[in-house]
């Protein structure tokens, strides 16, 4: 039985440190097991991981092509016609809409756009409508209420 003044790590699992330039006698003695002269036998020069031997390196092999837009803002998209989907009268904000399975991440927020009709009276709280959606969802006798950053979470 194990009890504290018993414990031992499992069989294999420590192994003894290789003790390098020791003595010609230990086995890893006078070149301490880096081989004869080069650089990889020198102390504080090492190749980094990208390194090709002098070889083009893959980075500058490759086509430079396109340009990525640090800047875009990516948002999860709805339409009027998915909110026919609430009850009359609800509330619809962020976490309703992700509970629902409308939208599945949040990104930099949601956009209600105009597709579809709504015969429903809601209030929508989103982080950006189109022109179209807002007036769809006053005319249905709604409201639209748009969020500043994401904070709709």
């Amino acid at each position: 039985m194990k009890t504290l003044s018993n414990l031992r790590p499992v069989e294999g699992s420590n192994k003894k440190m290789k003790r390098v330039g020791r003595g010609v006698g230990s086995g890893h003695g006078k070149t301490a097991c880096r081989g004869y002269k080069g650089q990889k036998s020198r102390t504080g020069k090492t190749k980094r991981p990208w390194f090709e031997g002098g070889q083009m390196p893959l980075q500058r092999r490759l086509p430079k092509r396109g340009f990525k837009n640090i800047f875009k803002k990516e948002y999860s998209v709805i339409n009027v016609s998915d909110l026919e989907k609430f009850e009359n009268g609800t509330v619809v904000t962020v976490p309703v809409l992700k509970e629902s399975r409308l939208i599945r991440k949040v990104g930099d927020g949601v956009k209600l756009l105009g597709g579809g009709s709504l015969t429903k009276k809601l209030k929508v709280v989103v982080h950006k409508a189109s022109e179209e959606a807002v007036s769809k969802v006053k005319a249905a006798g709604g409201e639209v209420e748009l969020l500043a950053g994401k904070s709709g979470e």
